[in-house]
């Protein structure tokens, strides 16, 4: 290969890596962090884009730059323990208990529940998610036809959808800008950030990265440096596409204060503004959007961990995966859109910040040659913090400690508390793997050569 992958591929998997990325909370965060934020709304979506497009982006690129084939590969470089436990977790959240459940009911929430009554509306989730499950399973089962059927079919589709919405927005805007919200007052571009960990999708790029080297791997790269110019390229497309989307749903839902009022969540509000716009053909295009970006999500995701699954565990076969994972999902789906999120809050923010510093020493790797206690001392710096903050999330507060961390860690406020401590940690390890483990070995070789 010369480096000069064909353009049209490395777009359809830009295209694919997008749509495997745009999935239910991409549509609806934005959406409520728009009419949330109101007149700061710019710094509210930059803290969004952060931690909703430039965290992926980096995941993507960390994994390619690792040269690694998987995650629990990359993950074990803290320990062998640790990566397995750490990429099953992942897999887990990402999968059947959490993603790919909010796949189905967000596409039944907003794509199907407005056309129903109250009284039919649990049945009907049920019957949708066994139709939406069982659909994703046909794709899934033609895993090594992914780009075709996402990236050159399925994703230019909700292009078109979602074009149609944001072109219109913009050409006759519902409404001018109103005073933020409580939370966005202040600190607007630190909520937008925090709102950014809820799309799942920083989490989600260790697999889904995964899928695009795989799929260039196929098409004739060998080479670290040659993954790496595709996977980038690949990843800018779907992190300009991801970008302008997010910006757009921001501008739709801080623009529809005045006309919709503050609406509970953002499907009510892409669904209030499909319907000011379009009327009773909006909540058809809404319709198209939610479930072509969920079914598309949904496909990526349960290949994924079916993949992997199935490498974990070979004498249970990808195929039973996929029908096995599917129908979990199914079964927690129709728990409900609102259940789902509460639930996976703490979860969330005790995964984020194990997944951005592992990012961040992959890129760093070689700068402290890879000694394992660097990678420790930070992972478990880390750990102190953001247990802490997870229990908090999930209203076990420890208040002398979380006092303690608010006063001396920089933005903890903020969520990003750990940061600090995963420098120290870090640099510890560094100090131990240098200094302490290398003297007695320094010592023996003085000793032998006198």
């Amino acid at each position: 290969m010369n480096n000069k992958m064909p353009f049209s591929f490395v777009l359809a998997i830009g295209f694919m890596l997008f749509a495997l990325f745009f999935g239910a909370g991409n549509l609806i965060f934005p959406a409520m962090l728009g009419q949330s934020a109101g007149t700061n709304i710019w710094s509210a979506n930059a803290g969004f884009i952060v931690t909703g497009v430039g965290l992926p982006l980096l995941g993507v690129l960390a994994l390619g730059y690792s040269g690694k084939s998987d995650l629990q590969s990359l993950a074990s470089r803290v320990h062998p323990v640790f990566g397995l436990a750490f990429t099953v977790i992942l897999y887990l959240a990402i999968g059947p208990l959490f993603a790919i459940p909010r796949t189905g009911t967000a596409s039944f929430e907003m794509g199907i529940r407005p056309f129903l009554s109250e009284e039919t509306s649990s049945l009907g989730l049920l019957i949708f998610t066994i139709l939406f499950f069982g659909v994703t399973v046909f794709f899934s089962l033609k895993s090594t036809k992914i780009v075709d059927i996402v990236g050159k079919v399925l994703t230019p589709l909700l292009l078109v959808f979602i074009g149609i919405l944001i072109a219109t927005a913009f050409i006759f805007p519902i409404g001018s800008f109103q005073a933020p919200t409580e939370n966005y007052v202040d600190g607007s571009f630190f909520t937008g950030f925090q709102e950014g960990y809820l799309t799942m999708d920083a989490l989600a790029a260790f697999v889904f990265g995964i899928v695009v080297i795989n799929a260039v791997k196929a098409k004739g790269a060998t080479t670290k440096k040659e993954i790496m110019i595709a996977v980038t390229k690949a990843g800018s497309i779907a992190a300009g596409l991801l970008a302008i989307i997010y910006t757009s749903l921001s501008y739709i839902g801080a623009s529809s204060v005045g006309a919709l009022g503050l609406l509970e969540n953002g499907g009510a509000v892409l669904s209030g503004a499909s319907n000011h716009f379009f009327g009773a053909y909006g909540g058809l295009l809404l319709s198209l959007i939610v479930i072509g970006a969920c079914l598309t999500t949904s496909i990526g995701l349960i290949i994924s961990c079916s993949s992997y699954f199935n490498k974990l565990l070979p004498s249970i076969s990808y195929k039973t995966f996929v029908i096995l994972l599917s129908t979990i999902s199914a079964i927690f789906a129709n728990v409900g859109l609102t259940q789902l999120i509460a639930v996976s809050v703490p979860v969330l923010v005790a995964i984020y910040p194990f997944v951005v510093c592992l990012m961040a020493l992959t890129f760093l790797h070689s700068f402290f040659n890879g000694k394992k206690e660097v990678y420790q001392g930070s992972m478990i710096f880390t750990s102190i913090v953001a247990i802490t903050d997870a229990l908090k999330a999930a209203g076990m507060s420890i208040a002398p400690l979380e006092d303690l961390f608010a006063t001396v860690l920089p933005l903890y406020e903020v969520g990003l508390g750990w940061i600090l401590p995963a420098i120290i940690g870090g640099i510890l390890g560094f100090v131990w793997g240098k200094v302490i483990k290398e003297k007695p070995q320094n010592v023996h070789l003085e000793r032998k050569a006198s």
